[in-house]
């Protein structure tokens, strides 16, 4: 993005503004380079003086030493600036350094073209060869010709042409193949801007019409990367200053050249951030689901800008029976080794987590999943699930930091949960709690790096949170939980400025259950009378529902998912209506052999049951449980 100068001069003729531009320019000075150069008497002279490590050749008379000294200064102000370029760690801070090593020291104004888009790497680069002015900088003001510029003037930076007037450079400029530009770029070496090929390159590159003073008062310089050049910078002198040397042209190649290394560096590491964001993002869910009977949130952040790859993850997996998964683990180290780490471990959890296994189980696979990839993979992880029907939740442990329940009156509580060792050991037992869980209540799952830092321990930590949670529900009231969102950006605002030590991933999850009277449940023994009585006791329960519209409907499709389950069952079927903002039916039996739908040949007296699911039903799916499997359907409500 081109950034565009701040200040104007005016339209008053240079002589009068020469006094005015004196002490800005040696005001600069001071932070145009670095301490190195504090040192060096005046690096930014005043018009005329001709002192300074970029001023022209000696006089005639000059002795040696002041030549020797003079030459030092140059030394000294390169060094200083290309240490100043080097600092940058992205492409904005280089080019910024580059202005700002220059102006007022070297050059009155400097003009930075890049090339858009920047080629990557060893990218091929793409056609046309196009710059864009990404920066440019000059002289400041006085205040007075501050304050008096109009606001549109003092936003365009100009090229100084010799008579003083302000002609704005052109922001685009394609590089023709063979042209007088392409020829300038391709020889690398800095110019002068009265020489033969920069005359013919430099309306190419600042646009028809545009000109610059004449004399040694202009150097256009390649910006060449490791393999490429990835565009130019023309530097300028005023009038009132002394023109440039040949020496000059050592100093712009050194800054030409400082500079592009650093551009093709900070691409670089912008494309590497580039790709860490993404796998970071495709690492973590990209949403959250809706499962009935809870709500959930989530936030993550990373250890530092610097870092943004880590092992922190979260996840909710809806279940069988409207039941929830929730998910929080914690990889050690945060490279993208533990960032390629967390990616398997959450898919082989998700993996587990439809087989239907108990907590304990899952955390035992995930520990033999660890050790495959290597003796050295550690995590933390903490395994979760709650049923909004019988109101309770599950919790296994493996070394991860306890979960915080926050009770609607406004008490929180830190959960006895066992800590169990971390995944990776090997040859350890995972153990199970099972808790109540009140409508109404938070479930807060958590990384360490919320709770520990350098400057307080994991317990301490705890204590905090616990207590910050109990005070935000108190100013909502006993009657009312806090909201979800709020609540985590509360949680995460009692970080201190050194409590960013790891990454942080965070899940919310508001149990609004699923009341008792919202739920009907039989067993039906795996008989051909069972189709016929899975209809009448689902209209029985949608009459007492008030949703009696939904009978011809609801009872078509039971009846074809329920025979289809005494075809194959050998114990009990069962069968769940639940009623929320939609109607679910459940139906489990004991056959591990989920149903495929198929399209029925006209002669076919069976295969269309599943067809009629997938016409009537808002949504339908098979589950494989443990013990067998559920086929589920939904209905939407006379509200939907």
């Amino acid at each position: 993005m081109t950034e565009h100068p701040t200040s104007h001069e005016g339209r008053q003729p240079l002589a009068a503004r020469s006094q005015e531009r004196t002490r800005p320019r040696q005001q600069d000075a001071a932070s145009a380079a670095s301490p190195a150069t504090a040192a060096i008497p005046n690096p930014a002279v005043a018009p005329g003086s001709g002192a300074g490590p970029a001023a022209s050749a000696a006089p005639a008379g000059l002795d040696p030493q002041a030549a020797a000294r003079r030459e030092g200064d140059r030394l000294r102000f390169v060094g200083a600036a290309t240490r100043r370029i080097a600092r940058g760690i992205d492409l904005d801070e280089i080019v910024l350094g580059l202005c700002r090593a220059s102006v007022p020291t070297f050059s009155d104004a400097i003009l930075v073209y890049l090339r858009d888009p920047l080629p990557v790497g060893d990218e091929r680069p793409v056609s046309p060869f196009v710059l864009r002015l990404r920066r440019s900088d000059r002289l400041r003001l006085s205040e007075e010709e501050t304050e008096s510029a109009p606001e549109t003037e003092r936003l365009r930076l100009p090229v100084i042409d010799p008579h003083g007037d302000l002609t704005p450079a052109a922001e685009l400029c394609e590089v023709r193949s063979g042209g007088a530009l392409a020829e300038v770029l391709r020889g690398v070496r800095p110019v002068f801007g009265d020489s033969a090929a920069a005359r013919a390159a430099l309306p190419e590159l600042l646009g028809v019409g545009r000109t610059v003073p004449t004399g040694h008062r202009a150097i256009l310089a390649p910006l060449r990367g490791r393999r490429r050049v990835i565009g130019a910078a023309v530097f300028l002198r005023g009038t009132e200053r002394p023109s440039f040397e040949s020496n000059d042209l050592l100093v712009a190649a050194q800054l030409a050249t400082h500079t592009a290394l650093g551009i093709d560096k900070a691409v670089l590491y912008g494309r590497e951030a580039y790709i860490a964001d993404e796998l970071q993002r495709t690492m973590l869910p990209d949403s959250l689901p809706q499962p009935t009977g809870v709500r959930l949130a989530s936030r993550y952040l990373p250890a530092a800008e610097t870092a943004r790859v880590g092992g922190d993850w979260y996840d909710a997996i809806p279940l069988p029976g409207s039941r929830v998964a929730l998910v929080v683990g914690d990889v050690m180290g945060h490279s993208m080794t533990s960032a390629a780490i967390m990616g398997q471990l959450r898919t082989t959890a998700q993996t587990l987590a439809q087989l239907d296994l108990p907590p304990q189980e899952v955390l035992h696979h995930l520990d033999e999943q660890a050790q495959r990839l290597g003796s050295d993979r550690m995590a933390t992880c903490l395994y979760a699930v709650y049923d909004p029907v019988a109101h309770r939740i599950t919790i296994a442990n493996a070394g991860h930091p306890p979960p915080v329940l926050l009770h609607l009156g406004g008490r929180a509580e830190v959960l006895r949960v066992p800590p169990g060792a971390p995944i990776g050991v090997g040859g350890v037992d995972f153990e199970a709690v099972e808790l109540d869980a009140p409508a109404g209540a938070t479930l807060l799952l958590y990384t360490d790096g919320l709770v520990e830092s350098r400057l307080r321990d994991v317990w301490t930590g705890i204590e905090q949170l616990r207590e910050r949670l109990a005070a935000t529900a108190r100013l909502t009231g006993p009657d009312h939980s806090p909201p979800l969102e709020a609540l985590c950006d509360d949680v995460l605002d009692m970080l201190g400025p050194g409590d960013r030590d790891d990454d942080i991933a965070l899940l919310a999850a508001r149990f609004d259950g699923i009341a008792p009277s919202d739920v009907a449940y039989w067993h039906l023994e795996p008989e051909e009378t069972a189709p016929g009585r899975a209809r009448r006791l689902a209209r029985r329960a949608l009459g007492r529902w008030g949703l009696d519209d939904l009978s011809d409907s609801v009872e078509l499709l039971v009846s074809e998912v329920v025979t289809n389950a005494v075809r194959y069952a050998e114990r009990p079927v069962t069968l769940r209506l639940l009623r929320t903002e939609i109607l679910r039916c459940e139906v489990g039996d004991d056959s591990p052999q989920l149903p495929r739908q198929r399209r029925a040949r006209d002669m076919d007296e069976g295969g269309r049951g599943l067809f009629l699911v997938n016409r009537l039903a808002r949504r339908w799916g098979a589950t494989r449980l443990s013990t067998g499997k559920v086929v589920w359907f939904e209905m939407p409500t006379r509200g939907q």
